[in-house]
């Protein structure tokens, strides 16, 4: 009688992930006399209460026998929202357990995936970040469907084993047929870029000028001038000028896309830095995240990487404004009714727009329809405290037809990468007791003074143009931060006269289109 209660009740690992943090979740299998029930507890939403069906069918279809008892399940801890089809797997493999099918699992081992009605196993989001959390609480071997697999095995000190169909898991469990570990694919941080070519692009000397600087310290950039002159050209080869992820960025921005299930199946982690262009009709929750169970938005999904916005008046003055607290923070923190979560969005924002609402204010061919009031408004709907965050203003000019005739096209990326990596390098020693620090762009500004220390005439020169077209406290704390990439691309230590004028140059757009 002993031995029958004690295989009337069985305990099952399985894991759950709330924002980017992964957490333990205990799932109880027990069977009780009394007319036969299913009962799923432990505060779980609709995806979760359906499991009952799918388990049922998988372990029948499976040939098992469907306890003719009251079943009752309890997913602890009870005051957590569990979420989502993961817990099909470890419901399964916890009935089975409970009748005696097969010895219970440890606390070594954990257990995750959705099942189909058929038993075979399916992926499920946010494995990354559970696998990190097993491997901190100690489990050593984690069971899910195999196109889960490449990322979980990411997680060092954790044998991942990937299952097709919940089949495997009982006879690995049973010692029957051992499943084989999945293993980790190797991660080179010296990446090559095989996108789109800055070779690609014919003129805009200035526009790639600013682009390389953008690249070298992390700023912000926001391109001006008429239709066709190369402006979603140039941001779309942004990326290819970066420097390759760190270990450290590509596991912080797999994570970001694990949760929002955007890792596709058999990859491990992101190579590529993040290029996200969402359309101008994007809501202001799409870009900073929300949902009833708080999932990451556009500025996280471009954390490490960067957010194109295209025709950036016509975004929402809602959407444009909700961007200046992850612009500054460089986090968010999204709050709803069953949680909150806190997102990174470290991001380089890269904008374009046209001068006025046809496009060809100022153009040397071209004449402009729009009155000057129509011009105002247009430009009005950008703000100043936006722009103050915005650290690049560029216009780019109509190309000659000499440059759109010519043979070969300007630099390569791979050439503008190899300086802006020199750049990024140096700032990394300068910042390497900084925690947080990765670029010029993420300079706190009370270490503006230590780090940017100017020459007299370069002092000289930002007092002028300060006193003379009153930037702001953001603005005068941005120009010096361009002004020590430009240095530092320069491989000098001391901003110099050349240095400021240079950056000075990157902030007179907004004057020029009275657009503060």
């Amino acid at each position: 009688m002993k031995q029958e209660v004690r295989n009337m009740y069985a305990q099952v690992l399985s894991l759950g992930v709330t924002g980017l943090m992964g957490y333990l979740i205990q799932v109880e299998a027990d069977l009780s006399g009394g007319l036969p029930q299913f009962n799923l507890v432990g505060l779980p939403d609709s995806a979760v209460k359906e499991s009952s069906e799918r388990v049922r069918s998988a372990v029948k279809n499976l040939h098992y026998q469907w306890p003719a008892s009251r079943i009752t399940i309890n997913l602890a801890p009870a005051d957590v929202r569990k979420t989502g089809p993961v817990y099909d797997l470890p419901v399964f493999i916890g009935i089975l357990a409970a009748q005696g099918k097969l010895p219970a699992p440890g606390p070594e081992r954990a257990f995750l995936g959705e099942l189909g009605l058929d038993g075979t196993l399916r992926p499920v989001t946010g494995v990354l970040p559970m696998a990190l959390a097993a491997v901190q609480h100690g489990v050593k071997e984690l069971f899910l469907p195999a196109e889960n697999a490449a990322e979980a095995a990411i997680a060092e000190g954790l044998t991942v084993y990937p299952a097709r169909n919940a089949q495997d898991v009982v006879l690995h469990l049973c010692g029957a047929a051992p499943l084989s570990p999945a293993h980790a694919d190797g991660y080179d941080e010296n990446g090559i870029w095989t996108g789109p070519d800055m070779a690609d692009v014919r003129g805009q000397s200035e526009a790639r000028r600013a682009l390389e600087v953008a690249a070298a310290g992390g700023h912000n950039l926001l391109l001006v001038g008429p239709p066709g002159t190369g402006k979603s050209m140039l941001a779309k080869r942004l990326p290819g000028i970066l420097p390759p992820l760190t270990y450290e960025e590509a596991l912080e921005t797999s994570a970001i896309y694990s949760v929002a299930g955007l890792l596709r199946g058999g990859d491990g982690l992101l190579k590529s830095r993040p290029f996200r262009s969402p359309h101008h009709s994007v809501s202001a929750t799409a870009i900073v995240g929300g949902g009833s169970v708080p999932r990451p938005g556009e500025v996280s999904l471009a954390h490490n990487g960067v957010l194109f916005l295209d025709e950036l008046p016509e975004f929402s003055r809602d959407t444009l404004e909700v961007l200046r607290q992850p612009l500054e923070d460089g986090h968010v923190t999204v709050s709803r009714i069953h949680g909150t979560a806190s997102f990174p969005c470290k991001f380089m924002l890269i904008a374009a727009m046209n001068p006025c609402k046809c496009g060809y204010l100022g153009h040397p061919t071209r004449e402009c329809t729009c009155t000057p009031s129509a011009v105002e408004q247009y430009r009005r709907r950008i703000s100043g405290p936006l722009l103050d965050r915005i650290d690049l203003h560029v216009e780019a000019l109509p190309i000659e037809y000499e440059d759109l005739a010519a043979e070969t096209g300007g630099e390569s990326s791979a050439a503008i990468r190899a300086r802006v990596v020199a750049a990024r390098t140096l700032q990394q020693e300068r910042y390497r007791n900084l925690p947080g620090v990765r670029c010029n762009a993420q300079l706190p500004g009370g270490a503006l003074r230590r780090y940017c220390r100017m020459t007299p005439s370069a002092e000289k020169i930002l007092r002028a143009a300060f006193e003379r077209l009153g930037y702001s406290a953001r603005a005068y704390d941005r120009i010096l931060r361009v002004a020590r990439t430009v240095a530092d691309l320069d491989g000098a230590e001391v901003l110099d006269a050349a240095h400021l004028s240079e950056a000075l140059q990157y902030r007179s757009l907004d004057r020029k289109f009275n657009m503060r």
